[in-house]
């Protein structure tokens, strides 16, 4: 069989927001897939639940998300940047066959997009500038070759004022309502941004709002009712946390998430409830440690609301009565990243282990789960896929989860390099599955044992677990990835004196911080990290992450952040290391790589840094096609480079990568 690459990526198809029609016959769904080296193409599927194949619904062009049934299900709205730009828009086919017809043309570009109860409205969200405001490009464009200008110079009077791949330029997300006929009306205004609409009834929407104090500077929301028949709105309740969605029943129930406000990111997110009849706040999920991921959704009789939680190496979905009781397990083996809840059933997007993500569908109550779409069939019949397995492994008396995940072809008696992956956030969780599914079977395919754990900090082990890190990142996660690392090499088929870590994000810093703090490894590759705290506080979209991990702000304790930061230990580094990072990304500023490349450099150590133009925080989940093949081959290079399983010299090409098994440049 065939062993899985990097360029396989080009043909590997992924899956998401799979939606249940009214009647409970079909499930929408998102099927995204590379086309060509720079664009990506996403396309509205269909797939019946008696077992019939998927079928494409709308066409290959531009790229569309947010498939919506109507709630009669004659209808399927969705976003669409098809057309002679490339912004976002509101369209709307008829299932039943026929054209797909816009109905928005606004400049700001359409999303969270949510059908009103009788068919007839669809709110929606959009970033507008107080001049696009001004001249109603927001509501329609006059001009559609209209293309604002970014700012020359840029004057910038917001906390935050980028985040993800772009500047904000004065964009405020404001709530929107889009008639079938077209007719494009503004409920919000201000100067605050307005999130997650949500409808009650045919005449209540609800949606949220940071609006208290300087709201870049708190996680405060207010969690708004809109009266759509008076124009009236008013504030029901106030919550926090990094983010917020919201769930809402006809008869006034309100269901959001809530964090406690200060050191959120070390808290468990719950779900709590407002019941505007009773004028009462509950916690849905108080009996449960564990944190809440995503949207909740109510099922259609608003018995039950459904949502998701990371437990133990699998994305859950579960669901709890709206008076708390009733708390269970509705699909746990997996990792689920979007559901829909309906009367008879709950469609779900889910990868496992043995696949990259398929739409499944379950009973309400999980008795019963079938697979609906094989969505990578062709292409897995002949790939060899070895399963990971199971390590459980005790740190300082902690019981931590990894896995290990060995090459397909190993022969008898032959031992193999490790590496060591480590996981971003910090407050994240890795499965089997998700998204480096496809990076971990390709270094196994290229004879290495990959292992990967939860170590302290995650989610998905309770709250005081992700707090074990408070005003430690480095040391403590440390001692527990290096224990998993330790068990793996009792191993007798793992070559325990040839082994590299990385990582990105907060991978990326615990890549700089042991190769700072231990000559163990023989190469890393450091991704998108965060190496100084001081200067990542100064020029993220989420300096409150310091804040709140680490108890301080830089002006007040410099001397402890420096100390808890990788740079401050570049002089102790021998380890070979290659510095990845991409030019937009907003989350981890660029600056970052670039100091601790410069600072590994001035101390001699073996380095590059590589930078990749048009890419953000997400280059190895959603960038272009030809940049995510392209790290992780340079990734398997460096490795390859000073790996002695592979023959190759242990030294750089003339182009600071790492040689191949045969010891040339790889193409």
């Amino acid at each position: 069989m065939q062993t899985i690459s990097a360029s396989d990526y080009h043909d590997l198809v992924r899956v998401g927001d799979p939606r249940l029609s009214p009647d409970g016959e079909r499930v929408a769904f998102v099927r995204t897939t590379p086309r060509g080296a720079e664009e990506t193409e996403a396309t509205i599927y269909t797939v019946p639940l008696g077992g019939d194949e998927p079928r494409r619904f709308t066409l290959a062009e531009g790229v569309d998300s947010e498939p919506r049934w109507s709630p009669s299900g004659d209808r399927l709205a969705f976003v669409s940047t098809r057309g002679e730009d490339d912004r976002p828009q509101l369209w709307i086919a008829p299932t039943g066959g026929g054209e797909a017809r816009r109905i928005t043309d606004v400049v700001g570009g359409v999303s969270q997009i949510a059908w009103g109860p009788d068919g007839e409205r669809i709110a929606f969200t959009q970033a507008s500038s107080e001049e696009d405001r001004g001249e109603g490009r927001d509501l329609e464009l006059e001009d559609e070759e209209y293309e604002p200008e970014a700012p020359d110079p840029r004057v910038i009077d917001r906390l935050v004022y980028r985040a993800g791949e772009r500047y904000f330029d004065g964009g405020r997300s404001h709530v929107y309502l889009a008639e079938m006929g077209g007719e494009v009306t503004r409920l919000t205004g201000g100067d605050f941004d307005y999130v997650a609409p949500e409808w009650g009834n045919p005449s209540t929407l609800y949606y949220a709002a940071k609006r208290t104090d300087d709201p870049d500077d708190n996680a405060v929301h207010d969690v708004i009712a809109h009266d759509l028949d008076g124009d009236e709105s008013e504030v029901l309740i106030r919550t926090s946390g990094w983010a917020i969605g919201l769930a809402a029943t006809a008869d006034g129930r309100v269901a959001y998430h809530h964090t406690p406000d200060g050191g959120s990111t070390l808290r468990r997110t719950e779900i709590r409830m407002f019941d505007r009849g009773l004028e009462k706040e509950s916690t849905l999920t108080e009996s449960l440690d564990r944190t809440v991921e995503g949207v909740p959704k109510w099922g259609p009789d608003g018995e039950y609301l459904y949502f998701l939680t990371p437990d133990e190496g699998d994305v859950v979905l579960r669901r709890v009565r709206g008076d708390g009781t009733g708390l269970e397990t509705v699909v746990r083996n997996g990792h689920i990243d979007g559901f829909d809840p309906g009367r008879n059933a709950v469609a779900m997007t889910k990868s496992e282990w043995d696949h990259p993500g398929d739409v499944f569908v379950s009973t309400p109550a999980g008795a019963e789960t079938n697979r609906l779409t094989r969505m990578n069939r062709e292409y897995l019949t002949d790939r060899a896929v070895p399963q990971p397995e199971e390590l459980w492994f005790e740190s300082e008396g902690e019981e931590v989860q990894g896995w290990v995940l060995a090459p397909p072809d190993m022969e008898e008696g032959e031992r193999y390099p490790l590496v060591v992956e480590i996981h971003g956030g910090p407050h994240a969780m890795w499965s089997t599955a998700g998204t480096m599914w496809h990076e971990f079977q390709t270094l196994a395919a290229r004879g290495y044992v990959v292992f990967w754990c939860n170590p302290r900090g995650s989610t998905g082990y309770g709250e005081e677990f992700m707090a074990a890190i408070e005003r430690d990142w480095g040391a403590v996660t440390a001692r527990d990835v290096l224990a998993g690392a330790g068990a793996v090499c009792e191993r007798e088929y793992v070559d325990e004196t040839n082994q590299f870590v990385t990582g990105g994000s907060f991978g990326g810093y615990m890549t700089g911080w042991l190769v700072g703090h231990t000559n163990r490894f023989d190469g890393a590759v450091a991704q998108r990290g965060v190496y100084d705290l001081s200067s990542f506080y100064g020029s993220t979209d989420a300096f409150k992450l310091v804040e709140w991990d680490f108890g301080t702000e830089p002006w007040d304790d410099p001397e402890f952040l420096w100390d808890q930061s990788p740079v401050a230990y570049a002089s102790e580094v021998e380890t070979p290391t290659l510095v990845i990072h991409s030019d937009n990304d907003f989350r981890v500023p660029v600056n970052n790589g670039e100091m601790f490349y410069l600072f590994l450099k001035k101390n001699g150590v073996e380095t590059r840094l590589v930078r990749y133009p048009r890419e953000g925080h997400e280059l190895s989940r959603s960038g272009e096609p030809g940049h995510v093949v392209d790290r992780i081959e340079r990734l398997a290079r460096w490795f390859d480079g000073y790996s002695e399983h592979h023959d190759a010299p242990r030294a750089l090409d003339q182009d600071g990568e790492g040689l191949s098994a045969d010891g040339d440049p790889a193409e």
